[in-house]
């Protein structure tokens, strides 16, 4: 049939109290990767299983009315680095080549604006199985005095594993067991947890000479395979010993090639050979061959300590270290200290003074100092001391005293640090001593206290410093807690006052300090001030963009506020409608503060006032813009996605229907809704077909209808929805309508998939699952969960205790299919578990010519606490319905569960389930039957017809 028949069904509306059809989010997690085993633990927790290096997926199934929105997050952060907050529905989590560390908790958040978000977890358990480590340990005690001596020998076997490893020791190709001889112990050390099995070989004997083999399993969990490491124990294995051909302290020259020989002293099995550096990796051009260390060139960056390690698993690994100086200096520096006694700031004639000299050197001990006086070197008197190392000043320092100091003291005094002997350069430096030789001071310039720049620009902040001599000065912030300097510093020195900065930003706006530093300067209490830094950056707003909707002729205010900026106010707004500027708004009163924000105000919304506004706002900096998209246009509709019967039967053949649901998204903040557009197009056709549905007042909550028939199996179609006012259209809303041959009713829905108890039966079929059920429910009767084996999932059962009598019976009656075959298999499982367990019927009731029930299945007594699965074939010759018919038995112990019912179209297989092959409960031991595929909570039936 064409196209053009589409629709021909008038619309049905379906009236709800309120806000009833909205429904509050829930979430359901499955997985759709390369699990190995999906579980309960003892916590009733679901752990999903994987192999490290497979890829983990994991999917977030979400009902309720709007669309909820999903989020995964991981305990203690994100699920992984790459994965972001997402709001694509039925979200998919996948990570690829999953590693240990990311094992953990995963959490599915599902929210809609309904109720309290969704939530659901899972846990997922990272398998890994490393390469055992053997090493072998061994000691040597005095017995029965010094007659002779016993040796033990230590195999130690350690693996990282999870889960923990089993372990298997072998001598050659015998196993080894716990004390199968006296020479032979197996043990676990207690502080390893698991991961490491110890042979003690105890009073050696010729026989313990052998290979031994520690071989770890995880019992092939994921497919892991067994590893084994092996060793040979003979009569000369012995731990490996270390000399340096150097002292273990080097001193050399820059520019020397230096060359350090670790020679191995025992061992066997032969021990391999190492070189580390720390700190860092071996100097770029250095070379390690076996236990040669080679370093051509040497240069101060390269000192530090080198480490020879020498390991074969025997024993513990053998070290020696070289701390390798080579000769350096740097950073020569000097402190004038005035008469601490008299606490004295300025250089005063019959006061003490004295005069540091310090250089950072390499080795630091071996520094020499001397002193000139004028260019001679300074001759030692009663008044005149050189000293070494004073406690209150850096270690290694030289300190010239002049004691009672006197006219002719003033001059020029040089300190020259030098390496006696060695070829590097001297450092020295110069302090001139006079009348004219005072403490420093420190100030900011005129007009330089406050520096007001614009953000992307370059700043300078400036100090000056007075005196004699002239110290450098060290830059801090003062305004945050331990913050740095741009530079990354908390402290940065600069030589002539001035602290630049390029490219300022708004997080660099406060207060600076600086201050004189304490070295090539007076030895006194630091001088400082501050410079307050303003950078000044454009405006940021709120709304930057609003959608703004009103009845028609109603009134609206747009108000575009400042957030922040710097100046932080309003310098001019400007507003403009469809780019056409509009008259300023009233100002400021003159005695009022800064405005923070501009706002204008339309008396009635109209379809000429409908548009796009814009207001730009400036603070003398920049500007930004608050954008508000006025208009009496309708909201979206919200398709109903939780239907529970979406389709209709026909009595057309290769047709089928579907029952399309929506809301309208606030239908109070405009003009009512007077009718929708529908269209409907068929995928991968450009023709469609448009019809227009007239509808009544429509209410918040209201939940409307209208049925598609005569769309085309197995077609799938665009159906698109627009709601018209008095203004004109509204905003569309579009989705895809897909055809399925079979779907499968796990029951987690309310709705149950359009199931429905028979008013004609004496009680009805209750939905429920291990978290819902009554805790004083009869004993020895009814599954603990559903068949998932999951406490959050659900099953129908019946309740058989009083007043429930002998043969009452309960009806679950399905939907409406369409006989569009010849067969049918109706697939599902049941649990019939209880000593007084009555019957459990499955019939067919065929509309053909009136209704008539057919029983089609039967099936009665005691089957035990497991959930079996029955294949039924049925060959309706009309329109059809089944029927789940439990009958009560002859005591209370008597209930009886279904769960996962599947329709499908041909012969059921041919190989049925024996009735002894159980599906068994979780926590027996034995694997749970995989869960069906779960299509989500719409339960979309087949309805062909057959001509």
């Amino acid at each position: 049939m064409e196209l053009t028949c589409l629709l021909l069904l008038a619309l049905i509306p379906f009236h709800c109290q309120g806000q009833g059809v909205y429904a509050p989010a829930q979430a359901q997690i499955v997985h759709a990767g390369q699990a190995c085993v999906v579980k309960e633990d003892n916590i009733s927790e679901r752990v999903y299983t994987i192999r490290e290096g497979d890829t983990l997926v994991l999917q977030c199934l979400v009902t309720g009315h709007p669309r909820p929105q999903v989020r995964w997050t991981k305990t203690a952060g994100s699920a992984s680095d790459k994965f972001q907050e997402t709001s694509v529905f039925n979200e998919t989590l996948r990570i690829e080549r999953i590693a240990r560390t990311q094992g953990g908790r995963y959490y599915c958040k599902a929210e809609n604006g309904v109720g309290v978000p969704a939530i659901k977890s899972i846990r997922v358990d990272v398998q890994y199985l490393d390469e055992p480590m053997l090493t072998v340990h061994q000691t040597v005690s005095d017995v029965r005095g010094n007659f002779y001596q016993e040796k033990t020998v230590f195999l130690r076997c350690t693996v990282n594993s999870n889960p923990p490893a089993r372990f298997i020791w072998k001598r050659g190709s015998d196993t080894l067991s716990h004390s199968q001889d006296n020479g032979v112990d197996i043990y676990e050390p207690l502080y390893t947890q698991g991961e490491t099995k110890v042979l003690k070989l105890k009073n050696l004997r010729p026989q313990d000479y052998a290979s031994y083999t520690c071989q770890v399993s995880v019992r092939n969990v994921c497919g892991i395979p067994d590893k084994a490491v092996t060793f040979q124990l003979t009569n000369t294995t012995a731990p490996p010993a270390l000399k340096l051909s150097v002292n273990e302290t080097l001193v050399v020259n820059p520019g020397e090639n230096v060359t350090v020989q670790c020679l191995l002293t025992g061992g066997d099995p032969l021990p391999q050979l190492q070189w580390s550096h720390g700190p860092g990796p071996l100097p770029l051009g250095a070379l390690a061959q076996g236990g040669t260390l080679s370093i051509p060139s040497v240069q101060a960056r390269d000192s530090g300590y080198y480490n020879c390690t020498a390991t074969n698993n025997v024993g513990n690994p053998a070290k020696k270290t070289v701390n390798l100086l080579v000769r350096s200096m740097k950073n020569a520096t000097f402190q004038i200290t005035p008469d601490v006694i008299k606490e004295s700031e300025n250089i005063q004639l019959g006061q003490d003074l004295k005069l540091s000299c310090h250089v950072d050197a390499v080795p630091q001990d071996k520094v020499t100092y001397q002193w000139f006086k004028n260019g001679k070197p300074a001759r030692m008197s009663k008044r005149l001391l050189v000293t070494r190392n004073d406690p209150e000043l850096p270690a290694v320092t030289s300190s010239l005293e002049l004691i009672d100091l006197h006219f002719s003291d003033y001059g020029t005094y040089l300190c020259v640090a030098s390496f006696p002997g060695a070829p590097v350069p001297d450092l020295s430096v110069e302090v001139n001593i006079s009348s004219e030789t005072v403490p420093p001071t420190i100030s900011v310039p005129k007009g330089r206290a406050v520096v007001t720049v614009r953000e992307g620009s370059p700043a300078e902040l400036q100090c000056e410093v007075r005196g004699k001599p002239r110290p450098p000065v060290l830059w801090s912030r003062v305004d945050k807690e331990a913050a740095l300097l741009p530079s990354g510093l908390l402290l940065e020195e600069t030589s002539d006052g001035k602290l630049r900065l390029e490219r300022v930003s708004r997080d660099m706006s406060g207060t600076y300090r600086c201050q004189t530093a304490r070295y090539n300067g007076f030895n006194v209490r630091p001088r400082e001030a501050q410079v307050q830094l303003n950078v000044q950056f454009p405006p940021e707003v709120e709304p930057s963009s609003q959608d703004v909707r009103q009845a028609l002729g109603r009134p609206v205010l747009l108000r575009c506020s400042l957030l922040r900026g710097s100046p932080q106010r309003i310098a001019s707004a400007v507003w403009r409608f469809k780019g056409q500027l509009l008259p300023p708004p009233p100002a400021v009163p003159i005695a009022a503060e800064a405005p923070d924000h501009s706002e204008i105000r339309l008396d009635a919304v109209t379809r000429d006032s409908s548009g796009s506004y814009e207001c730009s706002v400036s603070n003398d900096v920049g500007s930004a813009t608050c954008v508000f998209q006025v208009s009496a246009k309708a909201y979206s509709p919200e398709f109903y996605f939780d239907t529970p019967n979406p389709t209709r039967s026909h009595k057309l053949s290769k047709n089928y229907s579907y029952v399309l649901q929506w809301t309208q998204r606030e239908p109070d903040a405009v003009d009512p809704v007077l009718n929708y557009r529908l269209s409907v197009r068929q995928l991968n056709q450009h023709n469609a077909m448009v019809k227009a549905i007239p509808v009544r007042r429509v209410e918040k909550g209201q939940l409307l209808e209208y049925i598609l028939t005569d769309l085309r199996v197995p077609h799938s179609y665009e159906v698109r929805l627009t709601p018209y006012t008095t203004f004109g259209a509204g905003d569309m809303a579009s989705r895809i309508i897909h055809y399925t041959e079979h779907n499968t009713c796990h029951f987690e829905d309310e709705k149950i998939c359009g199931y429905t108890q028979d008013l004609t039966d004496n009680f009805d079929w209750t939905r429920q699952n291990a978290l819902t059920q009554n805790p004083k429910r009869s004993p020895n009767t009814g599954p603990p969960t559903d068949i998932s084996g999951t406490p959050e999932g659900y099953y129908m059962f019946i309740e058989t205790s009083r007043p429930r009598e002998l043969g009452d019976r309960a009806r679950l009656v399905s939907p409406l299919y369409n006989a569009s075959a010849k067969f049918y298999c109706v697939s599902f499982f049941y649990h019939m578990y209880g000593k007084h367990i009555g019957s459990l019927n499955l019939l067919v009731r065929s509309r053909n010519k009136g209704a008539l029930d057919m029983h089609a299945w039967s099936l009665s007594g005691n089957k035990g606490n497991v959930w079996q699965q029955a294949h039924v074939p049925i060959n309706p010759s009309g329109p059809f319905q089944i029927i789940f018919e439990g009958v009560r038995g002859s005591g209370y112990l008597g209930d009886i569960a279904i769960d996962d019912v599947t329709l499908k179209k041909g012969e059921c297989p041919r190989k049925q389930m024996d009735p002894n092959k159980v599906v068994v409960m979780p926590g027996s031991g034995a694997p749970c039957q995989p869960r069906p595929q779960l299509w989500g909570p719409m339960a979309i039936f087949l309805l062909a017809l057959q001509r």
